[in-house]
């Protein structure tokens, strides 16, 4: 794949995930905990692990976090979804690398999700000096898995149409 080609893939995957950033912000969550959320651009971020590798998903998460922060949030926001981010890509990655033939891409999406909230939490609690926001850790790691669960299959089902738009035939078109 080209250069060129690749730089302008990797930006369509950056608008996806930020327009998916932005539009979530805007559905109400009916539960009444701090920090749950549906994480549906991680679906980006995902896709972008199977399709590029891990430089390039953590590239995409970055612009995404630092786009979301710029076009409606916060300098808190952005650290929040900046390190949880960070931290559920690098895991997914390294599952998907290392334990891809043996974990799918659900169980890969469920392990970043909940790696996604605990890095939320330990920055949260470093910020307000307050480790009681563990109490969140049981409801927060239930909608980890439901949401986790969630993001993987509809890009288990997305991932084939995806390849074939971006003209990703095979996995060597790939690297």
């Amino acid at each position: 794949m080209s250069r060129t080609k690749k730089i302008v893939l990797l930006g369509i995957l950056v608008s996806q995930a930020l327009i998916l950033h932005l539009v979530e912000r805007l559905i109400p969550v009916p539960v009444p905990v701090p920090g749950i959320k549906l994480g549906l651009a991680n679906s980006i971020s995902l896709i972008t692990i199977v399709l590029f590798g891990s430089k390039e998903a953590l590239a995409v998460v970055g612009m995404r976090t630092f786009l979301g922060s710029v076009f409606g949030g916060s300098i808190s926001s952005f650290i929040y979804s900046f390190t949880g981010g960070v931290i559920s890509t690098m895991a997914m990655a390294a599952m998907n690398r290392k334990f891809g033939s043996l974990f799918s891409l659900p169980a890969i999406s469920v392990v970043g999700a909940i790696l996604h909230n605990i890095g939320q939490l330990l920055v949260a609690s470093f910020i307000i000096k307050n480790v009681k926001l563990f109490y969140y850790l049981p409801a927060l790691m239930i909608s980890a898995v439901i949401t986790g669960l969630f993001i993987g299959f509809a890009v288990q089902f997305m991932l084939k149409p995806v390849k074939h738009i971006f003209g990703m035939g095979s996995e060597a078109d790939v690297e």
